[in-house]
């Protein structure tokens, strides 16, 4: 199930392929041509568990969910142009990178990587992202 609903300017996205949102915001949000997705941690959208409990099984997951995304928006991996990458612990930047860099192989987007104290349900990895929709 996709859902987009229209307000002021702005598109809702939604897709059922991709875990529920944990709080007061949207799987994502299409203004005009950019659409911003929120941050993905490595929940598996039918049981809103995490995939695993190691960097790699939840960095796999983070890019499943963001992939979901994107499609219900009509994007894909070569549409972002921005992302956003927050860990719990540094140490994890290589391995995270591995996995990350697979989605984006050739023009990859600008980013930012930051380590993080906590993250939502004690996450290892979050990822957001910012596609531009031509």
């Amino acid at each position: 199930l996709t859902t987009v609903r229209a307000a002021a300017g702005k598109e809702v996205i939604a897709t059922d392929k991709s875990p529920a949102a944990l709080g007061p915001y949207s799987q994502a949000i299409k203004a005009g041509p950019l659409l911003f997705v929120s941050g993905q941690i490595g929940l598996v959208p039918a049981t809103m568990t995490f995939a695993g409990d190691t960097i790699e099984t939840q960095t796999e997951q983070v890019m499943v969910n963001m992939g979901e995304i994107l499609k219900a928006a009509g994007a894909d991996f070569s549409d972002v142009v921005k992302t956003t990458i927050l860990l719990a612990d540094m140490d994890d930047f290589k391995t995270v990178n591995a996995i990350y860099g697979t989605r984006f192989p050739e023009n990859p987007p600008a980013r930012a990587t930051f380590a993080v104290k906590t993250l939502p349900l004690n996450a290892l990895v979050e990822i957001d992202c910012t596609a531009y929709l031509p």
